[in-house]
């Protein structure tokens, strides 16, 4: 049994809401090829040449996970999302989104799972929209991005939405987007994409959120991150170093106390995937730092090939009981897979 926790689509009501927007990021079509190019900002665009992949919710999907034994796939909308845009806009698109997604499900209740949209900038908006979409659509979680335009998930503006994340039992996936800090935008996609600013930002609101309290405030609060964390595996002693040398000195004015080191956190409230990096290196790390209990399967489909995934993880020196764990014993954990 494996359960793919990062598996995109998008919707029709998507492609037009980035068609229509007037600033970033948005959607161009070129009139001579037909191909959209996705910007978003001046200085960074790159062809999204996977958009039929990314609409089709039923056989072509259906198909490409069978091609490699994943048996369910809980399914999230791509970047950039709903947070991206106007909160009117992006609330309404969230709704339609999570609609949708729910209508797929319905058909494939055996094969599809999903993440919920919200749109956190309308903060009493989004609470009611993820209150929705788990107890009356079904679906397992929020999925988000790694920032709402200049602010970060952390901010005590959207502690609500967490608060009804943890009420209704159901993680927070932070997928990452490109960065706001504009020295990650300098050199374009090479720099602010997925080869190294999406994930240094996502590290940082994993940080934020740690020493911003927030779980010690929700303990029971669960943060899935993808490409095994972001890096953090590898930083599990090194963050708690300044706390042990007491170089880090209580200051209410700055940020509270914690109750425990920041690797505490770091094993307890977070969850890692394995999409899109296929180093042995990586995987070990990530499994001697958090254990296989701590980590799921996520391909990052169609933005990554499945079976250059499926094909790495087989190739991992795993115990039977390593090997389920992180094909499908976590994500049942969390709520996510065949009943």
């Amino acid at each position: 049994m494996i359960v793919d926790l990062e598996n995109h689509f998008v919707t029709e009501a998507w492609i037009s809401a980035l068609e229509s927007n007037k600033g970033y990021p948005r959607l161009e079509r070129d009139t001579g090829t037909g191909m959209l190019f996705l910007h978003y900002n001046p200085n960074t665009s790159m062809p999204l040449g996977l958009i039929g992949k990314l609409l089709d919710l039923d056989a072509g999907r259906i198909a490409a996970l069978d091609a490699v034994g994943i048996d369910m796939a809980v399914l999230s909308q791509a970047t950039p999302g709903v947070e991206s845009l106007d909160p009117a806009v992006g609330s309404l698109l969230a709704r339609e989104t999570n609609d949708a997604l729910a209508a797929a499900v319905s058909r494939h209740p055996d094969r599809f799972q999903g993440f919920a949209a919200v749109a956190p900038n309308d903060v009493q908006g989004a609470v009611k929209e993820l209150e929705r979409a788990v107890l009356e659509l079904g679906l397992k979680g929020w999925h988000t991005l790694s920032n709402f335009g200049d602010h970060f998930l952390d901010e005590k503006q959207y502690w609500p939405i967490m608060a009804k994340a943890e009420e209704l039992g159901v993680p927070i996936y932070i997928h990452p987007t490109i960065p706001t800090i504009p020295q990650l935008l300098t050199y374009g996609w090479g720099l602010a994409g997925a080869a190294f600013g999406f994930g240094a930002e996502t590290a940082l609101v994993m940080m934020r959120l740690i020493l911003s309290g927030v779980f010690d405030t929700f303990p029971k609060l669960q943060i899935i991150l993808g490409h095994y964390g972001e890096g953090f595996p590898f930083m599990v002693n090194r963050v708690d170093r300044p706390f042990l040398q007491g170089h880090v000195r209580p200051d209410p004015a700055v940020a509270p106390q914690l109750k425990n080191l920041p690797s505490h956190y770091l094993k307890s409230n977070m969850i890692v995937s394995t999409s899109g990096n296929y180093s042995p290196d990586a995987f070990l790390c990530t499994r001697n730092a958090l254990g296989t209990e701590r980590m799921v399967v996520g391909t990052d489909y169609p933005f990554e090939d499945m079976k250059e995934c499926t094909d790495f993880l087989d190739a991992q020196p795993l115990s039977v009981q390593e090997r389920a764990e992180m094909n499908h014993v976590t994500a049942a954990g969390l709520g996510m897979g065949p009943v």
